[in-house]
């Protein structure tokens, strides 16, 4: 019994009717009737009583109902399953991260959304991880990857995909801030600090020096991004608070070094975010879905 004959006796057990399962099917009376006596022939057993103004289903009439209507039940589920899988996203989606992201946790997540959506372009916009969440809301870009401020508004969706650790770092070279910094007892006060525009790591620096209680802190410079922090630091400007991914991924590692000793700072949770209003938009599903 092929689907479509399954489908016609299906309505037909419904209808007890065979001008309007013809109808419905588009065949005649007469092919609809050869189709049900096939069946008929396959099972060895009539399907139902006929005469000429009834139609009545058989005992096996009505369990090969429950059997038609379960094949084609699953021959649906099938051929729903096959379409999606043969859906091919088109278009474009438009990134944000910094430069440093683009580098340490962006590439694995494009290589696995290009493998699922090959015609789907890429565009990429590096900066100020700090910006990220402006860069959403004007709808600049589709997706974003940014560390998650304190207060996150309901109008962003956020998944995280790591946790990054943050450091105080000090240049390796000689200097007046290598000077400072050999003291028995630092004084942080006088050690010029450089620091992040705004965003998630200023407010770190904040709650981190509050903790050592020595005035105010001598701030050297404020920059916009981790990565021109890093090389200023490696200049022997200042200290900075950065992510340590940052410092991995510097030209200018070796010229930096992690400050011991230097007190607890609390992780960034680092992760893929957009606007709620857009989270179920095909493309950037399909980004979300690179991270299950």
């Amino acid at each position: 019994m092929d689907i479509k004959s399954l489908k016609m006796f299906s309505h037909l057990a419904k209808s007890l009717h065979f001008g309007k399962t013809a109808e419905t099917y588009h065949v005649s009376p007469s092919t609809l009737s050869r189709s049900i006596q096939r069946i008929e022939t396959e099972i060895g057993c009539d399907v139902l009583h006929r005469d000429n103004r009834t139609v009545v289903l058989t005992e096996a009439g009505k369990q090969l109902q429950n059997y038609a209507e379960q094949q084609i039940e699953q021959w649906h589920l099938l051929t729903l399953s096959l379409e999606q899988k043969q859906t091919t996203l088109k278009g474009k989606i438009h990134i944000y991260c910094s430069v440093t992201a683009a580098y340490s946790h962006l590439p694995p997540l494009l290589d696995k959304f290009r493998e699922q959506n090959p015609l789907v372009e890429i565009m990429l916009t590096t900066g100020d991880a700090s910006d990220a969440f402006e860069q959403l809301e004007h709808q600049a870009v589709d997706i974003a990857i940014a560390a998650k401020p304190e207060s996150l508004t309901r109008i962003f969706h956020f998944d995280q995909v790591a946790r990054i650790p943050l450091s105080i770092i000090a240049p390796t070279m000689s200097c007046k801030v290598q000077q400072l910094l050999q003291e028995d007892i630092l004084s942080w006060s006088n050690i010029p600090i450089i620091l992040p525009e705004h965003g998630p790591a200023r407010k770190r620096f904040e709650y981190w020096y509050r903790k050592k209680q020595q005035g105010k802190p001598n701030i050297y410079a404020t920059v916009s991004g981790h990565e021109a922090l890093v090389s200023m630091v490696a200049l022997g400007c200042g200290v900075g608070i950065v992510p340590q991914v940052v410092v991995e991924n510097s030209p200018v590692k070796d010229r930096v070094q992690y400050l011991p000793n230097a007190g607890e700072i609390e992780p960034f949770e680092l992760g893929i975010c957009c606007l709620n209003q857009n989270k179920e938009q095909p493309l950037v599903r399909a980004f979300f879905d690179t991270l299950l």
